[in-house]
């Protein structure tokens, strides 16, 4: 079986993972400052905690996708179970990109890296989800004429 350029290997889904576990611990550490909103204006701190909170779901969004990449490879999820909607990766909102400007270097650094993983992962779902419309016609093909057999025998 030829591997494409852009497969996810498990070493690759492993580094992701360690990636996203990290980037979630420090931005943990980071948004549960509770001095960070206590000198930044009422605006901006109202700013500061919705961002916190899409840092937040892209990152648990990203956890969440990567594991059920590491249970798929691992036999612990079938490729059927994988590719159902529910175990897609899920919406998370874009940052503001005004607002952030006006956030300490550190935060904007952490929604920045935040982002880049989970575009990074939204690229591998489509081109995955690609593949596998790709694939499933000829396998859908052949359990049609498989089928038109079967009522002629």
């Amino acid at each position: 079986m030829q591997t494409s350029h852009h497969e996810l290997t498990p070493k690759l889904v492993d580094s992701l993972y360690t990636e996203a576990m990290l980037l979630a611990d420090e931005a943990r550490s980071y948004f549960d400052r509770d001095q960070m909103t206590g000198n930044l204006s009422p605006e901006i701190s109202v700013a500061f905690s919705c961002e916190s909170l899409k840092v937040t779901t892209r990152l648990m969004h990203s956890i969440a996708w990567l594991l059920n990449q590491k249970a798929l490879r691992a036999g612990e999820l079938s490729q059927a179970d994988a590719d159902s909607d529910v175990r897609d990766l899920g919406y998370a909102p874009a940052s503001d990109g005004f607002q952030v400007g006006r956030f300490p270097v550190e935060a904007q650094s952490l929604i920045a890296a935040s982002e880049d993983l989970y575009f990074r992962l939204q690229r591998f779902c489509g081109k995955m989800r690609d593949q596998s419309v790709v694939m499933s016609e000829p396998l859908a093909m052949i359990e049609r004429i498989r089928a038109s057999f079967w009522l002629w025998g």
